[in-house]
């Protein structure tokens, strides 16, 4: 998976939205406006990801794979930092995924549900075509 790949994936996502909001290098992909993704952009950086995790898968996928890491600058206990052009794209997908429903779970029943059905919804128009 290459950064345009990743971008294109994330943004699939419903409420998904993009920005650099630490600096000009660190794009960052939030759904209704809280973090589940972000990567430098920059060349001494490349390819790494931070994707949120509950705590034990967390740990689960550092002893499985060697390019899972604990999250760089961030809260180790829930984001994993990812080598993304070492792993399977659909791996990758899987986690993307999986952070971004840690993120929407935590959201007030209303505009979890919200979100939760917009999502099935991409994803049943997806499967019929």
């Amino acid at each position: 998976m290459d950064i345009e790949s990743l971008r294109e994936y994330c943004l699939q996502f419903p409420q998904t939205t993009e920005c650099f909001p630490f600096d000009e290098t660190t794009l960052v992909f939030k759904v209704a406006g809280k973090m589940f993704l972000y990567t430098d952009i920059s060349s001494g950086n490349k390819n790494r990801m931070n994707v949120k995790c509950d705590p034990e898968r967390a740990i689960e996928l550092r002893e499985q794979y060697e390019d899972v890491e604990p999250g760089y600058h961030a809260n180790k206990k829930y984001w994993n930092t990812i080598r993304y052009d070492r792993i399977k794209e659909s791996l990758l997908k899987e986690w993307i995924r999986h952070s971004y429903l840690e993120v929407v779970q935590k959201f007030p029943r209303r505009q979890r549900d919200e979100i939760l059905q917009q999502l099935a919804g991409m994803e049943t128009q997806k499967e019929s075509v």
